[in-house]
């Protein structure tokens, strides 16, 4: 007799495929270009305030969060009720359609967009419903405005567009927003958003606070440097927020985690130093790819792709060779983070070498 089956979703959820890390080469530094990370080690006070806080592990963290909401209304401007953390932006989709999608409820994305969007809707029982990006790697917001239907419940803007690149403007959102009813949910998932250097950038807090049917997620994960620990939150409307506080884990934000994001708001100038610091290699790496010849996306994150197709294991490969490891999508494309200086000069010499990309 068969033991306990688990729902019939669960054996069609895509597994979620994370950065490879490199492999030690003897003679030869390498380097993680494959998850999106920060390259720079802790701010300073930041590791003390966390170190402080694990001194205190045998102690459950604060699960309302109080310091760490306080923090946050006060730097953006809205109130606790607004607000929702969570262990990463990516627990916040999940949280999201857990709350808000019943079995067979449909979730517009972009595709090729970030790959934890269809394992969370399809956990939730719920329906993916892709739509490709354009030929330049932007969003086609009409066809998703198209694609909305009576069974769509969410629909997902990623700006920038993760792992593509470009960023949607705030007149295209505005104007995507006219179209979408007020009874769906839009998510703009803001992940890269300290990063984003472009006219007409997307204002996501002032958009949420102009519509009572949009959220914006964002992290610490990123620009702040704190993808070990985990924290991501959301900016809503005080009826949604209060939504997701309620189906999130228990205690799911470490007391570690909530003081170093803590301690990271506080030294907020130095960490935008770095994000500069950050966006200029980009500019640095953009131009070496059009010296070489090589033409990829608009990119607005930490991260430039290359829409290799075909030859994506055979780009992945020649990256490894020199000892940067990158994140290939096999058939479509691998996405290659800003990283040390060091590291950015072996992805031009990638470029140069392997050529033009489809």
């Amino acid at each position: 007799m068969p033991g306990p089956q688990p729902r019939a979703c669960v054996s069609q959820i895509p597994a979620y495929v994370a950065g490879k890390q490199p492999l030690p080469r003897p003679g030869l530094t390498t380097y993680k270009l494959s998850s999106n990370e920060n390259p720079y080690p802790p701010l300073p006070g930041v590791l003390e305030a966390a170190t402080r806080a694990a001194e205190e592990m045998n102690r459950y963290p604060d699960m309302g969060n109080t310091a760490l909401y306080a923090a946050l209304s006060d730097k953006l401007g809205v109130g606790t009720d607004q607000l929702a953390l969570a262990t990463g932006s990516v627990a916040l989709i999940y949280q999201l359609v857990q709350a808000y999608c019943e079995p067979g409820d449909e979730v517009v994305y972009a595709w090729r967009s970030f790959e934890a969007y269809p394992i969370a809707v399809t956990a939730a029982g719920a329906t993916s419903v892709q739509v490709p990006v354009r030929a330049d790697g932007h969003h086609d917001l009409d066809a998703m405005a198209a694609a909305i239907t009576d069974r769509t419940r969410i629909v997902i803007v990623c700006t920038p567009n993760n792992p593509t690149g470009p960023s949607v403007t705030q007149t295209e959102l505005d104007a995507f927003l006219d179209r979408v009813p007020e009874r769906v949910l839009v998510v703009v998932d803001e992940a890269y958003v300290e990063f984003v250097r472009m006219a007409d950038a997307v204002d996501g807090l002032a958009t949420v606070r102009a519509h009572a049917n949009v959220i914006s997620t964002r992290t610490f994960s990123k620009a702040y440097g704190l993808a070990g620990f985990r924290v991501g939150y959301a900016v809503a409307p005080a009826a949604i927020a209060g939504a997701l506080r309620a189906v999130s884990l228990p205690f799911g934000v470490s007391h570690v985690a909530q003081a170093a994001a803590i301690a990271s708001l506080a030294a907020e100038p130095e960490l935008l130093e770095r994000v500069g610091a950050l966006v200029a290699e980009r500019e640095r790496v953009l131009k070496g790819l059009a010296d070489a010849g090589v033409a990829v996306p608009e990119a607005q994150g930490n991260f430039v792709w290359f829409a290799t197709g075909d030859r994506t294991g055979e780009f992945a490969a020649a990256a490894d060779d020199l000892g940067i490891v990158v994140r290939p999508f096999a058939g479509v494309g691998a996405r290659v983070s800003i990283g040390e200086p060091e590291a950015n000069d072996r992805v031009i010499e990638l470029a140069r070498t392997f050529g033009p990309t489809p």
